[in-house]
């Protein structure tokens, strides 16, 4: 019975496992265009410490856990969790 799971699972990871792969062929002229992906620019220092980089490509500024804190607090005061409370966790 387990080789028999065994074999099926192997059959089945075989042929999902084509469906993934990548061609080398080039495409013919009746094809649609392919896809350009921009290239990802290359880590400057400031960048080294493997911070998170937004898509227009400038370094996002880590905040303290103070400033968070104050943030929060300041939410609070204001009412902006009450509201979003209220609006888009109330379900």
């Amino acid at each position: 019975m387990k080789s028999l799971t065994l074999a099926i699972a192997f059959i089945g990871a075989t042929a999902t496992a084509s469906a993934f792969a990548q061609t080398t062929t080039a495409p013919t002229q009746n094809s649609a265009p392919a896809m350009q992906v921009a290239a990802n620019p290359t880590p400057t220092t400031s960048n080294a410490t493997g911070s998170w980089v937004a898509p227009y490509g400038q370094p996002t500024q880590g905040k303290t856990r103070a400033q968070v804190y104050q943030e929060l607090v300041h939410a609070e005061q204001d009412g902006q969790l009450a509201y979003l409370n209220s609006t888009l966790y109330a379900h």
